[in-house]
């Protein structure tokens, strides 16, 4: 049985075989008998310095949820992970780290910034995560929009639907007002530039 480590772009933590590109981590999440049954507690973070790594750095090993220990989050890619509020890591990406608040136009340390990025990402003590209303034009590549069918990936003129196994194909960039799960400050990363990993279909490539 698939663990319950899987990190939907609306936020949502589901179990699912899809193998994930990128690793994140929100604190313990999970209670001291999940590395037998793979589910987490009815918590969702529990701290504001959400990132997203790298899966293999300086040959560490880990035992998946092991008791006292935080709980490894999975994402399909970085796409995935900034919509779901996470940053890079400053120890296993440090340049990318670096260049993403750069890019966010961030001027303070890395505390303030999850601070600030918390706010904008975070309903407090509803445990959900913000939809804000945007004008889809305007919208920079690589951030996240809820359509009817659920979230979807915007690049160029183009929406790709997504789901648990990636991404489907691509219909075309909705027009007008619409829900974005990408945050705030990281909608500021992406137009100045960042360019997160993403696991495009290989017809998109």
């Amino acid at each position: 049985m698939p663990r319950q480590n899987r990190v939907m772009p609306t936020g949502d933590i589901i179990a699912h075989p899809t193998r994930g590109a990128v690793m994140g981590n929100r604190g313990i999440l999970h209670d001291d008998t999940a590395h037998q049954h793979g589910q987490l507690t009815h918590r969702r973070w529990r701290h504001k310095a959400w990132v997203c790594c790298v899966l293999a750095f300086k040959d560490r090993r880990r035992r998946l949820m092991a008791p006292n220990r935080y709980t490894e989050l999975f994402f399909f890619d970085e796409a995935v992970a900034f919509a779901a509020g996470h940053r890079p890591c400053a120890e296993c990406r440090r340049a990318d780290h670096r260049s993403f608040l750069t890019a966010a136009e961030h001027r303070g340390d890395t505390p303030s910034f999850d601070t600030e990025l918390h706010a904008a990402r975070a309903i407090p003590r509803a445990y959900q995560l913000r939809r804000t209303l945007h004008e889809a034009q305007t919208l920079p590549n690589a951030s996240f929009v809820l359509l009817d069918a659920g979230p979807a990936l915007l690049l160029d003129d183009m929406a790709l639907p997504f789901t648990p196994d990636g991404y489907a194909a691509p219909c075309k960039r909705p027009e007008g007002q619409i829900a974005v799960l990408t945050p705030a400050p990281t909608l500021t990363a992406l137009r100045n530039g960042f360019h997160p990993q993403l696991r495009l279909p290989q017809d998109l490539l």
